[in-house]
């Protein structure tokens, strides 16, 4: 009975401090223009002044943080649906060999459902976790009447007690516990989806006090039967009302599951927009919601990856184990970067900063070390899968900027190329050509190559450049700068947040109503040609970068979507001009 209170005692107080304290208190304040989640925090950190060194090591714990959401995006679709399904062993122990294949045609299901986009299943979202709250907080209301003494474990002297009498073992309890709070970093990530006040009152009002009571009902069914520990949950219902809860906690796990679904794909798009992802296929769902996005190539492999781990794992037991080393790492890295934020943003002194700090870190550290024990056993996955992540974050990161160096020695500066142009004269033909180029002020390669093959040049050329600032939203207002450099050249750049998807044609269709009078700029379609660079990349040069780096770079590369389909260029008016570079 002990060891039941002390284990309720950790459970509330875990909540309390970590998911109510920690991140609703403190955390969500550190937004990046109402964006939360790893790579908003790390753009809002790198928006300040800071040594390279500084800069460096943030970089490294944001794209490592974010390796370790991707762990999590595939172990909690498995391991809720895993869990749900395995009432139905509860109910009808002779049903125990259908758990596993129910289990994978679920997920099998959700993932096929991805490409529909979430409108549906956000319609059905706010219902179906209000039936699960409400079912889960009456049946451990009804079994806290087994038992009310259970409520004794609201004091914390049970948990101190807990650790006293159990020692070492006690600490490693820590690695199970954090299985109640590893929702905490996912409602940071969703803030820009909800808001920060939906959530505070979401939380505060209903989700909390729901699952603090079923876990309550657990404790007092545990000291009223201690026989009831082989499934706790599925027991705590009337037999008559199992399978109706086995449905709720199916329907739940797979809103629950969507949400992280959903939450990879808005990482995805985060990280091609800041530059550290090839470009992938970014569908919009929703012509109202800018954050209803779908990743095919993100999908497929989560799904694959999920199944997988049913098919290995088998039970949410063992799952769990795998569980907690991804969530715990994440919640240490966010109380880094808050950090930071507190002292740079928010300009706290150092005594003031320092104290919350280490207690946050305290607490992360604890948590995470528990968890560590449960490597061998399964938490090596998630450790895993963020290593290759980071690995192919941080690659294309680094081979991106050589790649940027090598086009720009090769490109000319804007200024000479025209004086050049102003002097030989080249032949002008109808129509547009837009040139796009990552390289403001300077003329693009592929323009040079155009012009030393062709001869000739567009009576208007638009160098047009696509940014990614490191804010969520770039306004109307802001979004397109355009120029006339003289002899029919414009300069157009176009600024987008990472939490947004270029699209060249609506800059371009935008010119005439946001560009200043003295850029007279209206495109005809059919009258209008693309010209954009193919480089063919070998890795036989001179660019700092160990060769295996180099040869996955080059994979991820050609693997890449194109150009032409990700800015959203007509199929039929590109023009694609080769090159070979050695890196």
């Amino acid at each position: 009975p002990q060891n039941v209170l002390g284990v309720l005692s950790l459970v509330f107080w875990a909540m309390t401090f970590v998911v109510t304290f920690k991140y609703l208190a403190f955390v969500m304040r550190a937004d990046n223009r109402g964006q939360g989640g790893i790579l908003a925090l790390m753009a809002l950190v790198g928006q300040k002044d800071i040594s390279k060194k500084g800069r460096g090591i943030l970089l490294v714990l944001g794209l490592f943080g974010a390796a370790l959401l991707y762990g999590d995006g595939v172990i909690t679709p498995a391991i809720s649906v895993l869990g749900a399904v395995e009432g139905v062993a509860v109910a009808a122990p002779a049903l125990h060999r259908l758990v596993v294949p129910l289990a994978v045609a679920i997920l099998l299901a959700l993932f096929m459902f991805q490409r529909r986009g979430t409108s549906t299943v956000g319609a059905v979202f706010g219902p179906v976790m209000l039936v699960w709250f409400a079912a889960i907080a009456l049946v451990g209301a009804r079994g806290i009447l087994l038992d009310p003494g259970v409520l004794r474990a609201v004091s914390p002297l049970h948990a101190v007690s807990f650790f006293a009498r159990n020692g070492a073992q006690g600490f490693l309890v820590l690695g199970a516990v954090v299985l109640v709070i590893t929702g905490g970093e996912a409602l940071y990530a969703d803030m820009g989806h909800f808001g920060v006040r939906p959530i505070r009152v979401a939380w505060l009002a209903v989700a909390m006090p729901a699952i603090l009571l079923n876990y309550f009902g657990q404790g007092a069914l545990l000291l009223h039967d201690g026989s009831a520990a082989r499934s706790p949950f599925f027991l705590l219902a009337p037999e008559w009302a199992r399978y109706p809860m086995i449905a709720i906690a199916t329907a739940a796990a797979v809103v629950a599951s969507q949400a992280m679904i959903s939450g990879a794909f808005s990482l995805t798009n985060q990280a091609v927009q800041l530059g550290y992802s090839p470009r992938v296929t970014i569908r919009h769902t929703s012509s109202r919601e800018i954050g209803q996005i779908y990743v095919p190539e993100v999908n497929a492999i989560l799904g694959t990856a999920c199944i997988a781990l049913v098919l290995g794992f088998r039970s949410s037991t063992n799952l769990a184990s795998a569980y907690g080393i991804a969530v715990t790492g994440d919640m240490a890295i966010t109380t880094l970067l808050f950090h930071r934020v507190v002292r740079d943003h928010w300009g706290w002194s150092r005594w003031k900063a320092w104290p919350l700090t280490i207690l946050f870190l305290g607490v992360d550290v604890s948590f995470f070390s528990a968890n560590v024990v449960k490597i061998e056993e399964g938490g090596w996955f998630p450790l895993a899968a963020a290593a290759a992540v980071f690995v192919l974050l941080s690659t294309w990161k680094r081979g991106r900027q050589v790649l940027a160096v090598q086009l720009r020695d090769a490109g000319l500066p804007l200024a000479l190329f025209l004086q050049e142009i102003a002097r030989k004269k080249p032949v002008r033909v109808p129509g547009t050509a837009v040139f796009m180029t990552s390289n403001v002020g300077s003329a693009p390669p592929v323009l040079l190559h155009h012009l030393k093959h062709n001869k000739i040049l567009h009576e208007r050329v638009l160098l047009v450049s696509v940014l990614t600032e490191e804010i969520p939203s770039v306004s109307r207002a802001d979004r397109i700068r355009a120029s006339a450099l003289g002899e029919g050249f414009y300069q157009v750049v176009g600024r987008y947040g990472f939490m947004e998807t270029p699209d060249v044609t609506a800059i371009l269709e935008a010119l005439p109503h946001l560009a200043p009078p003295s850029v007279p700029l209206v495109l005809k379609p059919m009258e209008t040609s693309f010209y954009l660079g193919r480089e063919t990349l070998i890795p036989t040069g001179p660019a700092p970068m160990a060769r295996w780096r180099k040869k996955l770079f080059i994979v991820m590369a050609r693997n890449a979507q194109t150009a032409s389909a990700f800015f959203g260029l007509p199929p039929n008016r590109v023009v694609e001009m080769g090159a070979q570079i050695e890196l």
